[in-house]
């Protein structure tokens, strides 16, 4: 094991170098098994551990660029500003302007959240809407004025969302053929929409976007959290 004055440099010069490490990988940098003085020089170098992941990777608090939401990603692995998942989800829910589902929270923090939801809406840490057009469950603010906003503003969202026109029949049916034949359940419009032009059909991605959302098919885009307030058609 490296002399106690050196711990701190062997932690930060491997963490600087891979942004992200294991509790293996630094008990291999420090040499030792020990967990109690690997946490102890971690706590005194200043971390986080990852919300993906069952929080197994580790960086330092100066490393992480976080975005709007709080969040910094290093590949597949996930830091929150806020910890844990669960607190998170917490965070995010009652600051997004027209609530969140599931499956949006999902696709911005690319884990699944159904056990965090469920633990936050039991514990009366967040709130659960069943609103008629949104398909899933709307989770939104326990403060009565507040989720009432979020709720008029997703259902504002969703009347904008359905005065918005399909294309026409035959390219409604070269979308949702195309999409077939792709072989996935939730697939990119942009891809559906290159494909087609491809084949010379003229087709634009906001007419493959209508069409995905018209049947519940419009794959999750990373950061589109909060989801978008609605604007004038």
């Amino acid at each position: 094991m490296p002399p106690t004055a050196d711990r701190h440099e062997v932690i930060r010069d491997l963490l600087h170098r891979r942004h992200i490490a294991t509790l293996e990988a630094l008990f291999e940098a420090l040499g030792t098994r020990s967990r109690m003085t690997v946490f102890r020089r971690l706590k005194e170098a200043g971390y986080y551990s990852s919300f993906t992941h069952n929080g197994r990777y580790y960086t330092l608090q100066e490393i992480p660029r976080f975005d709007a939401q709080g969040l910094w990603f290093h590949g597949a692995v996930g830091f929150s500003r806020f910890g844990t998942l669960k607190e998170t989800v917490a965070h995010l829910v009652p600051r997004a302007a027209a609530g969140g589902t599931q499956s949006e929270l999902a696709a911005l923090l690319r884990v699944r959240v159904h056990n965090p939801l469920l633990d936050l809406v039991r514990s009366g840490r967040i709130g659960r809407e069943n609103i008629e057009g949104v398909g899933e469950f709307l989770y939104v603010s326990t403060k009565a004025t507040e989720a009432r906003e979020q709720i008029m503003r997703r259902i504002e969202s969703l009347q904008v969302s359905e005065a918005r026109p399909l294309p026409p029949t035959e390219t409604v049916l070269a979308i949702l053929g195309e999409a077939l034949r792709a072989g996935r359940v939730k697939v990119a419009a942009e891809r559906i929409a290159r494909r087609l032009r491809a084949q010379g059909v003229a087709v634009g991605l906001r007419e493959v976007e209508r069409v995905f959302e018209h049947y519940g098919l419009l794959a999750g885009k990373k950061n589109r959290w909060p989801p978008p307030t609605p604007s004038a058609p």
